[in-house]
């Protein structure tokens, strides 16, 4: 989803939600041009509670305005600049081409639950949103499962059911396959076994959802029946606009359409300088079609609009820019600092930087430093697979290469649920959250009452209980 530069001569990837181009080392940015990312967190976190008159009026200038002062320094004063800036286009372009598709072809499949709510339906749905989620990812899983959520809890929904959807379905869920979140789709593009991640994390992942889930059973248990404007149903599950499943399914193929995984494909920006690949043509195309063919009953039950993605694509443009040079020093921080790295530090930094930075780069930054630790090579498929199953580290004492593989991996996919932007779908869950009616903790609010109390602690303990 943005740029990182952290090794020579390596090749351009795919990634769930993005293209990433890794290239050598060249002068990097000061570290002042880190201020409008910075400055743009702060507006994102502070607008909507200080000045939301204009912050909704006005935030898309805000956006546009500060990743334009990046991309004008980058432009003029930074050698390679245009090609970064070009690579960054090419990845904001991949990214909304990704939750654009899947956004619309999720409006376009209405779920109806003909249940009540309650702290054992809802968690159960929070399950199966996690193992969905490893399918489909945690963007087509949270585009899919979000409104029937919302429906379900009517009368009784608060803050923290969607904060915890967020959590569990949105990150942490879709740690178990390379199609779960984008830096485990790049590492399988490096050459670490597709089965890799369930075989090394299903044991983590287990105990961070089960602790989440039960923490919600109690926060729910909590909350009564509530007002219903529906009378009781029958329980039965209905499902709208099915053929959506057939589109869902050509998004997700589509990710692995990518001149990275298939030698046979053509490279349009390569070809015809163009700022978008075959892939992204098909998820517009798709978006496309699924909205003109979509089952009019679904989007009206939906409440279907372009409200949400709107929103998103105009943030991110000014995230995806903004953020180029603030990735950029932490990728050569990360290159040139790692040798005296513990498995402590590259799982806490790899997390820290996850949730704030896209944490894709994030986490090629932070395993191109492991692979300089072991004196391996990060675009060789031999050592990708000798370092996914176990060196030993070349300092006495130290854990073998894939504890540190596996606090890397962790890390990158669970950070990304302490704060709204640690993750496309977050944003777009809250959004959606919204327009339903839900009453959503602001920016700053998410992360001390939720993230904080409720992630760092089990986060602590996974660290204690794998990487010490």
């Amino acid at each position: 989803m943005s740029i990182s530069l952290i090794a020579a001569n390596c090749n351009e990837t795919a990634a769930l939600a993005a293209v990433h181009l890794l290239h050598p080392h060249h002068n990097l940015p000061p570290v002042w041009l880190a201020a409008p990312f910075i400055l743009l967190l702060l507006m994102i976190a502070t607008g909507p509670l200080l000045y939301s008159h204009f912050w909704e009026h006005h935030y898309s200038k805000v956006s546009i305005g500060l990743g334009g002062i990046v991309a004008a320094y980058y432009w003029l004063n930074m050698d390679q600049g245009v090609r970064i800036l070009q690579h960054s286009l090419e990845e904001y372009l991949s990214f909304i081409a990704l939750i654009t598709a899947l956004f619309v072809v999720s409006g376009g499949i209405l779920i109806r639950i003909e249940r009540r709510g309650s702290p054992f339906i809802n968690g159960a749905l929070l399950l199966a949103g996690a193992l969905v989620s490893n399918l489909i990812g945690t963007t087509g899983a949270s585009m899919l499962l979000i409104r029937p959520y919302i429906r379900i809890n009517e009368g009784r929904i608060k803050a923290f059911h969607i904060v915890f959807f967020i959590f569990i379905v949105s990150n942490i869920g879709g740690a178990l396959t390379p199609i779960g979140d984008p830096p485990l789709f790049l590492g399988f593009l490096k050459g670490v076994p597709f089965f890799w991640s369930l075989q090394k994390i299903w044991m983590p992942w287990m105990l961070t959802l089960g602790g989440l889930i039960l923490i919600f059973i109690v926060l729910d248990s909590r909350v009564g029946r509530g007002e219903m404007t529906r009378p009781e149903q029958s329980g039965k599950i209905s499902v709208f606009g099915a053929k959506g499943f057939i589109y869902m399914a050509m998004v997700i193929g589509a990710v692995f359409i990518d001149p990275a995984v298939m030698a046979w494909v053509p490279s349009l920006q390569a070809i015809l300088h163009l700022p978008l690949g075959i892939r992204e043509l098909i998820m517009f195309a798709v978006a496309f079609a699924a909205y003109k063919t979509a089952d009019k009953e679904a989007l009206k039950g939906n409440d279907f609009n372009f409200i949400p993605i709107r929103e998103v694509a105009i943030l991110f443009v000014g995230i995806f820019a903004t953020m180029i040079p603030a990735l950029e020093l932490m990728g050569d921080y990360a290159s040139t600092h790692a040798g005296g790295f513990s498995v402590t530090r590259f799982y806490w930094m790899t997390g820290f930087f996850s949730g704030v930075l896209d944490n894709a780069p994030t986490y090629l930054s932070f395993l191109a430093g492991a692979f300089g630790k072991f004196g391996m090579d990060l675009n060789s498929v031999t050592d990708m697979q000798k370092f996914a199953y176990g060196v030993s580290s070349p300092v006495a004492g130290d854990l073998p290469s894939d504890i540190y593989l596996m606090a890397i991996s962790m890390a990158a996919v669970f950070f990304g649920s302490l704060t709204y932007i640690g993750n496309a779908p977050n944003f777009m869950v809250k959004n959606i959250a919204i327009q339903s009616g839900v009453e959503m903790p602001h920016f700053i609010e998410y992360i001390y009452k939720y993230s904080m109390p409720v992630l760092i602690p089990l986060f602590v303990l996974i660290w204690w209980l794998f990487f010490t």
